[in-house]
């Protein structure tokens, strides 16, 4: 990797935009003393991350920026471009595969800094990451100045000794040690003071584990007393609901019951009803038949008359007439009968009727009175809605003059206090300031804010460090599953193919395979895994080849004439191994024109196999061509024996043309055995590269639990600090006021205590005045109470009266029911009688008829035959009998309607009066229903006013739970809370915190003893490691130095001594001979000796990790011109291999670069770049 170019735009005095090219390894810069040269490796060494202005001989970040000059305005930012080379893959990873590098480094005015790789934004880190390795960086030994020529020319043996630390890598562990040492102090120190708190804190727990016990006893005691209130009330609530669910069940069978009887009432008016209709037709069916039998009984008394003598006649009509005259008589009696009880029917309607009227009126003022309930139970709860809003307002303002004279009774004690104090403080001032305890406290500040800051610094530092190890850790777990993934992936492929590789050389018949083992071949390798084929020619060698790639291959084919018979299935094909034959063969197949061969071979797909086996038999007549039209055209010139085939694996012989395709997408056995290869190398290099960053991912853990450590014992300490300067300050600042209001605060004490006094009469008037409100308040509030039982009584009133008004409502609609049915029943009877009535009436009619008829047959009937009559006679005679019975059975029948009628009659009058007990017995059950919801509503509002609900209560309440048991452990938790005595609930928490302080002060001693004993073996652990890094780096530049020493100096000796035997801080000495001078130190050397010397010293640490490139700031400068040609030669010797740019005054080192770059300031403040190339230029003066 080299450094191409570099483009400067705003950067120091290159304010244009100037690209700096290194075209060859041999770069010099020329040019005026203050024209720009050295702002080139300050860019160099700005974008590969430097940090500090100082470093770029600067004040501020911002100071790189161009400030203008006499003819120029100042620019708003500077950037540089580093271009690298990197075409030999120096730079490793991601980045190898660029073979040219960009950095960018750019910042504004307000002090934004930005980083771009390659165009894209990125981190410091990400910048500082690549050069990892590479012996690059913002301060390595890559840029080497003459101040640094200088500091090895002055530097003592202990000096000297820091750039062999350095070379050696070991200033770090140096570091690392002395921090070790500190925090091995800081911790004893930590130790002991530790110690002292635990001893304190185990006596403060033993006062405190008493009384956290007593509080635990007294919240367990009150936990269980509320838990044991509220299951008792929850336990009350059960019996209240046993009972309220009884008293509903009883509602329920009186319900049932009501109804029960209330139907059966109804059910007898529909039977009475059904009846009173059959009765009439009953009676309809009575008097049908009696009529017909009085008419038949009539006919026989004319029969009868027609039979006997006419006197006999006549007297029988007269019989028959009177018999007439009777009926007519009880007929008419029985219509007389009829006519009375309608009459009394009529009047019992009559007297029931006002009786209706009263109770439907009596009905509609039941509910007319049951509204007016209802609307006094309605109006009593706006009534209580109104009250308990406007109660809340004398409760509020009593709660407000409460904490008001809360307020003012602390303002009140807040003011005495300060009446004392003023008291107090005016006693005082009789005393003298101690004028010497501020001027210490004054020194004991400023000492804490240095520590302070230091540590503070420290603590940013290492926070910085922490936060960059943790990137670091990320990346490298990101980098680390990332390689283990493709490792994997690379794992699971190899399989993959191994297994499709098998498959395809046969591997997979169990015969062939126990045949190859019984013979010690298993492990012998297929023809395919020798052959390595041009790129593109793998499927044209399967094609040709076939079967053949499967082939074992043997030393020798003549033994296995004894072993075939033993295989008795499957495919095999074996190969004998010939060394020479197979040497031939590739010497046949790589270049075989330019080797003098035929040009056919040249042209035969022999020629694109690469193996120890000859395969030429199978090969050398096979010619190729690219594609099918070419093979198609080299036909028709073949011979017999040959053909010609196509990179597809298209083959064609004179006459016959063969393809084969296969149908995987995998490819064939040659190009799946080169990509095995291919995997098998990446396998082992990823494996190889895991573990190394398992190994780095481990260090870095390490590290960044170290950083932590060293973060957190900072932070404690910086902490410590800050709280001992807050507390010094304030001491210092309390006695400075005190010293400066000395001779102010004595007058205006008196002022003071007199304002305070006043201020207190005013508080105690508004005290008064508060007092007063909170007792109306009060006031308020027990006359609120008073009519709040006020309304509670209502309550109960109108409720009473409501619950009466239904139970009247309920009785009147009843009453009434049962008057309309009766009335209905009356109205029913007389309707029957009417009709009764009006039968008699037509039967009456009909019997009158009757008797004149009679008369009028008295008149007629006396010459009639008697025979004739006589058996006229005994037929109406059989008639009368026939009717006669007809009669009696529709008077029985009529008889048992009645009876029935009777019956149910008295069944609803009984059905009734049962509806009525039950209908009583049911608003009984109501009105105790609704006393126990009551009841059982107000225990659930305690429990919630608790803050518990009824469901959780019962779910954690235990079955055996019973009142009385429950009554005597709330009386002894009530003792038992009572001898505990006063109890502090604060130790609690406090015992748990300071409990909790002694667990974690207990793992700090802990942590800070396991600490110590880490950091004893981390101090022996640096020493090792030190004393061997420091002696392999030694010997290292001693040999160096003594090659170098006479390049530089055309001869003598130069070698590093030690001043000491301990390797940990011995110094380092440079013993210089040069030509034709005894051996001596470098201080006893000429100065540009000296600096020859210093050069070989560099020169010699550089050869240890050479960097790509390496940038010289007038290093020459002290050296007469032979030394300057000896130097310049060295470094033209070194640029073979290293890139080397240096800025120079000197005409022989200029003589000696390749590239000269001038840098000129014609603009005065501006910076201007002339670039030669020496060579091309002496190419150019020689023609």
């Amino acid at each position: 990797m080299r450094l191409k170019a570099i483009k400067l735009a705003g950067f120091k005095s290159f304010v244009d935009p100037t690209t700096v090219p290194f075209n060859t390894n041999m770069t010099g810069i020329v040019g005026p003393n203050g024209c720009g040269k050295s702002n080139t490796i300050d860019a160099v060494r700005w974008v590969m991350g430097e940090s500090s202005a100082k470093y770029l001989r600067g004040d501020a970040m911002t100071d790189v920026i161009f400030n203008g000059s006499a003819e120029r305005k100042p620019v708003g930012k500077a950037s540089v471009d580093l271009i690298f080379d990197n075409s030999d893959g120096t730079l490793r990873g991601e980045y190898a595969a660029y073979s040219e590098i960009s950095l960018r480094r750019q910042v504004t005015r307000d002090g934004q800094s930005s980083y771009y790789l390659n165009g894209t934004k990125c981190r410091k880190k990400d910048i500082t990451d690549i050069f990892l390795g590479t012996g690059l960086g913002p301060r390595s030994y890559a840029i080497i100045e003459q101040g640094m020529i200088s500091r090895l020319i002055e530097a003592k043996p202990e000096e000297l000794r820091v750039y062999v630390e350095e070379a050696a890598g070991i200033s770090k562990y140096k570091e690392r040690r002395r921090e070790t040492e500190n925090r091995m102090r800081r911790t004893n120190e930590n130790l002991e003071r530790l110690q002292d708190i635990r001893e304190e804190l185990e006596r403060q727990l033993s006062h405190l584990k008493r009384q956290a016990d007593a509080a635990e006893k007294y919240k367990e005691y009150k936990a269980q007393e509320r838990e044991k209130k509220a299951q008792l009330q929850a336990l009350k609530w059960q019996i209240l609901d046993n009972d309220y669910r009884q008293r509903e069940q009883q509602i329920a069978q009186h319900q049932v019951q009501f109804e029960a009887h209330t139907a059966e009432q109804r059910s007898a008016d529909a039977d009475i009803e059904a009846l009173r209709l059959e009765h009439t037709d009953k009676s309809d069916e009575f008097a049908t038949a009696q009529a017909k039998f009085y008419e038949i009984g009539s006919q026989i008394a004319r029969q009868e008359q027609k039979v006997e003598h006419q006197a006999q006649m006549a007297l029988q009509l007269d019989q028959e007439m009177a018999e007439v005259e009777k009926s007519i008589l009880d007929t008419q009696r029985s219509l007389e009968d009829d006519q009375l009880q309608l009459e009394g029917i009529v009047e019992e309607k009559l007297m029931l009727e006002p009786e209706l009227e009263m109770l439907l009126a009596g009905e509609e003022e039941s509910t007319e009175a049951l509204a007016v309930a209802e609307e006094k139970q309605q109006g009593w709860q706006e009534q209580w809605e109104q009250f308990t809003q406007r109660a809340s307002e004398p409760t509020r303002q009593a709660e407000v003059a409460q904490t008001r004279m809360q307020n003012i009774e602390q303002q009140l004690s807040r003011l005495q206090q300060q009446i004392s104090r003023l008291q107090d403080e005016k006693r005082e001032l009789a005393e003298n300031p101690e004028l010497e305890e501020i001027q210490l406290l004054q020194e004991e500040v400023s000492e804490q804010e240095m520590a302070s800051e230091g540590l503070q610094e420290r603590v940013d530092e290492l926070q910085q460090q922490v936060q960059q190890n943790r990137e670091q850790l990320d990346a490298r777990r990101r980098q680390l599953e990332d390689g283990k993934n493709q490792l994997q992936h690379f794992i699971n492929r190899k399989a993959t193919l191994d297994a499709l590789q098998k498959a395809a050389l046969g591997e997979g018949s169990e015969a062939v395979s126990h045949w190859l083992e019984s013979h010690q071949l298993s492990r012998k390798p297929r023809l395919a895994e020798q052959l390595h084929v041009d790129e593109g020619w793998e499927r044209a060698v399967e094609t040709v080849l076939g079967d053949y790639l499967q082939a074992v291959v043997i030393d020798d084919l003549d033994p296995t004439q004894h072993w075939l018979g033993n295989l008795k299935e499957g495919q095999l094909a074996l190969w004998q191994h010939a060394v020479e034959q197979g040497q031939h063969a590739i010497e046949q197949g790589q270049h075989a024109i330019g080797q003098g061969q035929e040009a056919v071979e040249a042209n035969s797909l022999l020629s694109k196999v690469r193996s120890e086996q000859d395969v030429s038999g199978f090969l050398a007549r096979v010619k190729i061509a690219n594609d099918l039209p070419q093979a198609l055209a080299m036909r028709s010139q073949l011979s017999g024996d040959e053909s010609v085939i196509t990179p597809e694996g298209i083959w064609l012989g004179k006459q016959w043309l063969r393809v084969a395709k296969t149908a995987d997408g995998e490819g064939g056995v040659l190009a799946r055995q080169q990509e095995l290869e291919t995997l098998e190398e990446q396998i082992e290099e990823l494996d190889i590269q895991v573990e190394e960053w398992e190994v780095d991912l481990e260090a870095d853990q390490l590290k960044l639990r170290s950083t932590e450590q060293q973060r957190e014992v900072a932070q404690r300490e910086l902490q410590q600090a800050s709280q001992q300067l807050i507390h010094l300050k304030s001491q210092l600042s309390g006695k400075q006021a005190r010293a400066e209001q000395f001779a102010l605060r004595s007058d205006k004490l008196d002022q003071d205590i007199a304002e305070t006094r006043e201020s207190q009469e005013l508080e105690r008037e508004s005290l008064e005045e508060v007092r007063l409100q909170w007792q109306e308040a009060m006031s308020a509030i027990d006359e609120d109470s008073g009519q709040r039982e006020r309304l509670l009584a209502e309550k109960t009133q109108v409720q009473l009266a409501l619950d009466q008004a239904r139970m009247a409502a309920g009785q009147n609609k009843d009453r009434s029911h049962q008057l309309q049915l009766q009335v209905q029943g009356l109205s029913s009877k007389e309707q029957g009688l009417n009709q009764a009535i009006e039968r008699l009436a037509a039967q009456m009619q009909r019997l009158r008829e009757r008797r004149d008829q009679i008369a009028a047959n008295q008149q007629r009937d006396h010459s009639l035959d008697l025979e004739e009559l006589k058996a006229q006679l005994e037929e109406l005679l059989e008639q009368k009998l026939s009717a006669e019975q007809v009669m009696q059975a529709a008077r029985h029948a009529l008889e048992s309607v009645d009876t029935q009628l009777r019956q149910l009659e008295q069944k609803r009058a009984d059905a009734e009066k049962k509806a009525l007990e039950v209908r009583n017995e049911l608003e009984k059950v109501r009105m105790e229903c609704q006393a126990l919801d009551i009841r059982r509503q107000a225990l659930v509002e305690q429990l919630q006013e608790a803050k518990l609900s009824l469901e959780q209560v019962l779910e954690t309440m235990p079955e055996e739970a019973d009142p009385d048991i429950w009554q005597q452990e709330l009386q002894k938790l009530a003792e038992r809370i009572q001898r505990l005595g006063a109890i502090n609930l604060a130790a609690i928490e406090e015992y748990k915190t300071q409990s909790e302080r002694k667990v974690y002060l207990d793992a700090q001693h802990a942590d800070l003893e396991k600490a110590l004993s880490t950091l004893e073996g981390a101090i022996h652990k640096i020493d090792r490691e030190t004393r061997t890094r420091f002696k392999e780096t030694f010997d290292k530049m001693n040999a160096g130095l003594a090659e170098l020493f006479p390049k530089v100096f055309g001869g003598g000796h130069a070698s590093l001594e030690l001043t000491g035997d301990d390797l940990l801080d011995t110094g380092v000495a440079i013993m210089a001979r040069p030509p034709g001078k005894k051996n001596s130190t470098i201080h006893l050397l000429s100065g540009g000796e000296k600096a020859l010397t210093a050069i070989a010293l560099v020169f010699s640490i550089f050869q240890l990790n050479p960097a790509p490139f390496c940038m010289l700031d007038e290093v020459d400068a002290p050296l007469d011109d032979a030394n300057v040609g000896r130097y310049a030669r060295l470094v033209k010797a070194m640029s073979e291999k290293v890139q080397f740019i240096y800025i120079t005054h000197n005409k022989i080192a200029m003589e000696k670069a390749s590239q000269l770059m001038g840098v000129t300031m014609h603009e005065p403040g501006v910076s201007r770049l002339v670039s030669v190339d020496v060579e091309e230029a002496a190419e150019m003066i020689d023609q």
